[in-house]
């Protein structure tokens, strides 16, 4: 599922390349993608309407228009939002908008767990998100505070959307092995000294992996707005390292399932609780 980092890397690029642009026409060609409206009101509000700005929250995109509403876009497993100059020969399009200019703007989606919603209030679906974890909110001294009494384990936390907005598999297991925390270990565990680590590795791996436009796994899925891959998977840590060398001691890395998730880790680096 793109993360924060892929999310955000498409987020910019349709702002530098769609915001003031009009939808001149929009295609429905699986209207299973879309939550409420219907595919017929879906084009009707869509049609003529200008983008006037793109933004990220957590892991969704908000594009609002000029009539007050929102297209918001939650990619999930296998969501893509691809511009391109002719139109897509892509057999997993789901819905595909003709931009004023000629452009076509696709939603593809090979799972077709994504969705698509036009809203009036984006609030209603995004405004139970924890915090941004490269907002000024995110403080170590928040950190701390939100994870005294909870008795999850660190990884299953991170991982939940209400309180930290953002991380997923991925930049959880890269940022727990940079911080040395298994995942195991109980979020009410962690002494300030690694809760002041996580914290520097959450927003360090992030910033990193949107410096270089994501991860694109060997499967492919995830692509940046102009359709090129991110470049971050060459810098992958543990995640999906199962065997091979931790870089940091040379110990194997190892894989569990936490919160029903693969999960990866240096048993030397990040030790098992006791």
């Amino acid at each position: 599922m793109p993360e924060l980092p892929e999310v955000e890397t498409v987020t910019r690029g349709l702002r530098a390349a769609l915001v003031g642009h009009v939808i001149a026409g929009v295609e429905v060609r699986r209207a299973r993608s879309l939550v409420p409206p219907d595919a017929e009101g879906f084009v009707r509000r869509l049609t003529g309407r200008r983008v006037t700005a793109a933004r990220r929250r957590g892991k969704w995109i908000l594009l609002p228009l000029d009539s007050g509403d929102t297209l918001v876009a939650h990619l999930r497993m296998t969501g893509q939002l691809v511009l391109s100059d002719s139109p897509p020969a892509d057999p997993y399009v789901q819905v595909l908008f003709t931009l004023d200019d000629g452009r076509y703007l696709r939603f593809s989606d090979q799972r077709k767990f994504g969705r698509l919603w036009l809203t009036a209030d984006p609030e209603a679906l995004v405004g139970d998100l924890g915090p941004e974890p490269l907002g000024e909110s995110f403080t170590v001294a928040w950190l701390g505070e939100h994870l005294r009494g909870r008795r999850r384990r660190i990884k299953s936390l991170l991982l939940d959307q209400h309180f930290l907005a953002g991380l997923g598999n991925i930049y959880t297991d890269e940022s727990l092995w940079r911080a040395g925390v298994h995942p195991l270990r109980r979020a009410d565990g962690l002494t300030d000294v690694e809760v002041e680590r996580l914290h520097g590795a959450i927003r360090a791996v992030l910033r990193e992996a949107i410096a270089t436009g994501g991860t694109t796994l060997s499967d492919g899925m995830y692509r940046r707005a102009d359709g090129e891959a991110g470049g971050f998977v060459v810098r992958l840590a543990v995640y999906g390292r199962k065997g091979e060398p931790c870089p940091r001691c040379g110990t194997p890395i190892e894989r569990i399932r936490v919160a029903q998730r693969g999960t990866h880790f240096c048993p030397r680096c990040q030790p098992v609780p006791e």
